[in-house]
């Protein structure tokens, strides 16, 4: 394993289940089947193909087996997953196989799995927002009338109460969270193009009826145009951002004694430390997402009709992006969450 996010013990600071659960083969592939399923049901629902025989081509879709030998076999002839996955359930369907995939495309299926997968993503990542905001206001109740030292350039500047820090963290979030509902009739829109992107032969009514099955958007068809993709990625990188703002801040705090967190950190050389883990890991997510940037903008770059190279490229960024900016908002209400003072070490009691 390779990856922070699912490694034995690293993944125990960087993993985040219920991003990844969004993310897994097993997701994308249950979206990939639900497209084919859609599919051939709009085949039957459009006259392209007899309903009852698009019903029973359904119906096998969403009962194939997953064989993921299978997938990464055809993933290693063919550059993606698809064309071997439609040999399967053309199989599989037997005498319905005429209403399997006719007239969808890889990309096609891919993509429009990616809409979901991403619409799932924002939908935790709404709901994460509204926590840390939560707990932003919390903190603020209960310490945010307490006096500490304001800072410049990270120089001691002039006494500030401590909420003016917390309403400085908070301000963001309410942006974040306009900025994800704006974004998201760019994203969640179903991918239908064909062949070559022009639909041909695919009638309105097939991609209406494919996206509201998936609960999708019918938009224009966007496999070359990944602007969306980019400004979604941006705004995830945005997040996880405004995280390690509050992740820094956490850090020097905790360096001149003007906070405590609940939880762990212990030091192998020096017992009596208790270092600021997540603190720390906020900043690290802040600027790993950063890194991420350059290569989606990078990916953007899809050439004429359809591209190999840039849509792989994608494969590589997103998923580390999505469950960056979903552990980052799960870590930073924690600590929020954990502060036991602020201002000075409580005396004994």
């Amino acid at each position: 394993m390779i990856s922070v996010f699912d490694h034995p013990w690293l993944g125990g600071l960087f993993a985040d289940e219920e991003a990844q659960a969004i993310w897994s083969p097993e997701r994308q592939l249950s979206q990939m089947l639900a497209f084919e399923a859609a599919w051939s049901r709009a085949l039957g629902a459009t006259g392209r193909v007899d309903p009852d025989t698009a019903e029973r081509a359904a119906r096998v879709i969403e009962g194939w087996p997953a064989d993921m030998n299978l997938l990464r076999g055809g993933t290693a002839n063919d550059g993606l997953p698809v064309p071997a996955l439609v040999r399967a359930l053309k199989a599989a369907a037997g005498d319905a196989a005429e209403a399997v995939h006719v007239g969808a495309t890889s990309q096609d299926v891919m993509d429009s799995a990616l809409a979901m997968t991403l619409q799932h993503t924002l939908d935790l990542l709404d709901t994460r927002l509204n926590r840390l905001e939560s707990a932003l206001a919390r903190a603020d109740a209960r310490f945010g009338q307490t006096r500490i030292m304001g800072r410049t350039r990270m120089q001691d500047a002039l006494p500030i109460d401590a909420g003016t820090r917390f309403v400085g963290w908070a301000s963001a979030l309410p942006r974040h969270r306009a900025r994800l509902a704006a974004l998201r009739p760019r994203v969640q829109v179903v991918q239908i193009g064909g062949p070559v992107g022009d639909r041909r032969d695919i009638p309105e009514a097939m991609v209406a009826h494919v996206a509201g099955a998936l609960g999708l958007s019918a938009g224009p068809c966007w496999h070359t145009t990944r602007d969306g993709l980019v400004e979604c990625a941006g705004l995830m990188s945005m997040i996880a951002g405004s995280c390690g703002k509050i992740g820094q801040d956490i850090a020097l705090m905790a360096q001149m004694q003007e906070i405590g967190i609940a939880g762990g950190g212990g030091s192998s050389a020096m017992p009596h430390k208790q270092n600021p883990i997540r603190a720390e890991l906020l900043v690290t997510l802040a600027r790993y997402t950063a890194t991420q940037l350059s290569a989606i903008h990078h990916a953007q770059v899809h050439e004429q009709e359809r591209s190999g190279a840039a849509w792989a490229l994608e494969w590589m960024i997103l998923p580390g992006l999505g469950v960056a900016a979903a552990r980052s908002l799960d870590v930073a209400a924690a600590v929020i969450e954990d502060i036991e003072w602020v201002g000075g070490m409580p005396g004994p009691q």
